[in-house]
């Protein structure tokens, strides 16, 4: 690798085209490569890295192949250790180097243990799911650009490792980190496309067995189908609540109506894991005259996941849409692995997948698969689904066919505008389990739930829903159908790529309304003043409670748009807003009602009685924000998160939600609510024993710590509605919180102003290195502490002029 510096007085001699001729002089491919898997042996891939401040890289490549090699290389120079492990993962290899019981991040499945995880992979692999849709054409299967670009990735992952010593600690000199192939870069994509189905269900898929001789049910222990109904609704309301995740999102966009230069601007502020292989990576992607895009990527993938180019932006937030079903199965009275369908028998498909374990001997487990997907004996510990002599479950998750999420996003990178966004959207429909806002140059906006979701119509729930089903689906969307009937089976529609799915002409949609704005609720209130209804109920629900990030959110954005006149200034003032809406409406009263208290005292969760007088002036003075410098913010968090634990919501408020009244309510807290005095208690004793000060600054006591230095962090837990979300685990001995776990991310403000060169400013709160020993791996994450922005360069002459500028030119040893 050639590393050079370029001062600014130079900057007429570094041209776009001269880096470009530098990366043509490069030979291609050799020929007598595998054709499926030319990696760093003879491919002969190279590409130019432009690096600008913060490690941002702008990789410029003459075609997809090179392409994809530059992005492989940057993302291993700042994470190969995650990457790495990831990779581990989608191997079905973590027991054999992280032992069975240990847990695994949690970044490609929610496997509880390193053996149901590599029991579930090891078993895609083997069963050759991946190299299958890598096999199918497209549009149901990847592009021939996308596969260039994996195939890149790959080469340029396995250079970089191949010339360079790794010096981050998590991995250094460790036997697990290796070369990768396309189908690894494949397989970690259809990881992703499968997070919210079946890498939901891991667990109850590998766990699933056949019952014994007397007919017993496998799995946990289940009181008699329809025995609990209510219980089985409320299980898969919160296994598949949005607010649950550690994954969510905001974004907005402005139509030109709304701003000062009559063009869009677009928020988006997804909120992410901070730590391990579901982070967000920065970068820009050059093909001269075939791509030119900005933004971010999950690591391990090839394409930019959410950014912008000279036209339009677009973000990500999750979605509500339920993107599995379950099949009742009627079994044989004489073998519980065949199941019937129109009474004919059909016996269930056996995948014995066998994994190595560190210091033990392998172990081997089968799974049971059928025509609606695997058998699984749960949905999580709460929603049990025994498989019995008569009846067992099958889950259905189209997004297990769909291997285009990078297609989707490659597609979105060529839009010139909203209409290309959408089309993009429909022509590749890649999205499994996210909604789209966008913002263009000419003013238009976008929302839209164009996700892989099954073709479950209400019409077909109410002929074909089984008792469970009938209360599932209400609640959650979950549809459990009955999968003896062959007129239950889900059908297609003529717009859809695959089939079993949505096609994307019902997908709920906003166009060019003053703004779109998303939360991670349903598609409902998109914009309030033109709330979207209609669609079925496994898009989401309609008419219902919305959160409080979500009231909060449309409160603001609703205000702004009828300010008018916005500028992306206004865009970064709004992520850092960082106003609580559970102040805004709860704090006064709870003043009130801590001033109320006789002798200023309350009665705490273990019965003794606790001074509450101090606290009642701090909850009143109070600024209702989470800024890191707020006196009362903490205080307030903590009383707040456990007054909402333990009273109902129904008897918090006064006033009831409305339907009709929808970001106003519920509202006015009841004074008299139970609780109050025991939250405020139980508070104040809680912070007097970790020697906290009520009044203390919030930054004081949420931050994380860098290079052996506390950076102090604003922001808020879901609990508070806050924009900017926050969430750290509570740690009173190591100071409150003092690390956050996941919230906002890679942050963009996006808008035009008439010049040839969008109008940017990015952050990514962790920074783009995990590496302790890079200069990347704390400086975004200062600048977030400091709410401070990171202007995003995109044009060539801004590339170019920049003063930290670092070009490499990286290319395989031949």
């Amino acid at each position: 690798m050639r590393l050079s510096t370029r001062p600014i007085l130079r900057r007429v001699a570094l041209t776009g085209a001269a880096l470009l001729a530098a990366t043509a002089a490069v030979p291609q491919a050799s020929a007598a490569a595998a054709p499926d898997d030319r990696t760093a042996a003879g491919g002969g891939l190279s590409a130019v890295i432009r690096y600008t401040e913060n490690g941002v890289p702008h990789i410029l490549a003459r075609d997809y192949a090179h392409l994809g090699f530059g992005t492989g290389w940057a993302q291993a120079a700042d994470q190969v250790c995650v990457l790495a492990d990831g990779f581990v993962t989608v191997s079905g290899e973590r027991s054999r180097w992280f032992g069975a019981d240990a847990a695994p991040d949690f970044s490609l499945s929610s496997a509880t243990k390193n053996l149901s995880s590599d029991l579930y992979f090891k078993g895609v692999r083997e069963s050759g799911t991946v190299e299958k849709l890598l096999a199918t054409p497209a549009p149901a299967g990847p592009t021939k650009d996308l596969e260039e670009l994996m195939r890149g990735w790959a080469a340029g992952y396995n250079a970089w490792l191949a010339q360079n010593k790794i010096t981050d600690p998590a991995c250094k000199g460790a036997g697990w980190v290796r070369p990768v192939t396309t189908a690894d870069v494949a397989a970690r994509g259809f990881a992703v496309s499968v997070l919210g189905g079946q890498g939901r269900g891991i667990d109850g898929i590998t766990a699933a067995r056949p019952p014994g001789p007397a007919g017993s049910p496998t799995g946990p222990t289940a009181l008699p189908q329809g025995a609990d109904p209510a219980g089985a609704a409320e299980a898969a309301r919160e296994f598949f609540d949005t607010g649950r995740y550690d994954m969510g999102s905001n974004a907005v966009a402005f139509a030109g109506s709304t701003t000062a230069s009559g063009r869009g601007l677009l928020l988006g502020n997804p909120h992410y894991p901070w730590h391990g292989g579901r982070r967000f990576w920065q970068f820009q992607q050059t093909i001269p005259g075939e791509l030119n895009v900005s933004g971010a990527s999950l690591l391990g993938t090839a394409v930019v996941n959410i950014g912008f180019n000279e036209k339009v932006a677009w973000s990500h937030t999750v979605a509500t849409g339920t993107p599995v079903n379950l099949h009742q199965l009627a079994l044989d009275p004489a073998d519980p692995t065949t199941y019937l369908v129109d009474g004919t028998p059909e016996r269930m498909t056996r995948r014995t997948v066998t994994v190595p374990v560190a210091g033990g001997a392998p172990v081997t487990r089968t799974q049971w698969w059928t025509r609606y997907g695997p058998v699984v004996s749960d949905l999580g510990p709460s929603l049990p689904l025994p498989w019995t002599a008569q009846t067992a479950y099958a889950l259905n998750d189209p997004n297990a066919a769909n291997l285009r999420g990078s297609d989707t996003a490659l597609a979105m990178g060529k839009a010139r505008s909203v209409a290309g966004i959408q089309d993009a959207l429909g022509r590749t429909q890649g999205l499994p389990w996210v909604n789209t806002v966008a913002a263009d140059s000419a003013g238009g906006t976008l929302f839209t739930q164009t996700q892989v979701l099954p073709r479950i119509t209400d019409e077909l729930v109410a002929r074909c829903s089984t008792p469970m089903g009938r209360a599932t689906y209400p609640a959650s969307g979950l549809a459990v159908l009955d999968g003896s009937r062959g007129d239950c089976a889900i059908g297609s529609d003529p717009d859809a790529v695959q089939p079993g799915v949505f096609g994307p002409g019902k997908a709920p949609t906003l166009r060019d309304a003053p703004y779109a704005e998303n939360s991670n609720d349903s598609a409902w209130l998109a914009n309030a003043d033109r709330p979207l209804t209609g669609y079925e109920r496994i898009w989401g629900n309609v008419a219902t409670q919305r959160s409080l990030r979500t009231r909060g959110a449309v409160e603001d954005v609703a205000a702004m748009a009828a300010k008018g006149r916005l500028t992306v200034a206004d865009l970064q003032k709004q992520q850092f807003a960082n106003r609580v809406p559970a102040g805004e409406l709860a704090a006064a009263d709870a003043a009130k009602a801590c001033s109320a208290l006789p002798g200023g005292t309350a009665t705490a969760s273990d019965g003794g009685a606790v001074d509450v007088s101090a606290a009642c002036g701090v909850l009143a003075s109070w600024d209702r924000t989470t800024d890191s410098t707020s006196r009362g913010a903490l205080l307030f968090d903590r009383f707040w998160r456990k007054l909402t634990a333990s009273t109902p919501a129904k008897d918090l408020w006064l006033v009831p939600f409305s339907a009709a009244d929808p970001v106003r309510t519920p509202r006015t807290l009841d004074q008299a609510a139970p609780g109050i005095g025991r939250a405020l208690a139980d508070t104040v004793a809680e912070l007097k024993a970790a020697g906290i000060a009520l009044d203390a600054p919030l930054g004081e006591h949420q931050f994380v710590i860098r290079a052996g230095r506390e950076l102090p962090v604003g922001g808020g837990t879901e609990a508070l509605g806050v924009w900017n979300k926050i969430e750290a685990p509570w740690n009173a001995a190591a100071g409150g919180y003092a690390e956050v776990t996941h919230g906002s991310s890679h942050i963009q403000a996006v808008g035009w102003d008439g010049g040839r060169c969008p109008v940017a400013r990015t952050l990514l709160t962790y920074s783009q290195s995990s590496n302790p020993g890079s200069p990347y791996y704390a400086d975004q994450t200062r600048m977030y502490s400091e709410e401070r922005w990171v202007t995003a360069r995109f044009c060539e002459r801004d590339i170019l002029t920049s003063p930290k500028l670092k070009v490499a030119l990286v290319r395989e040893r031949r």
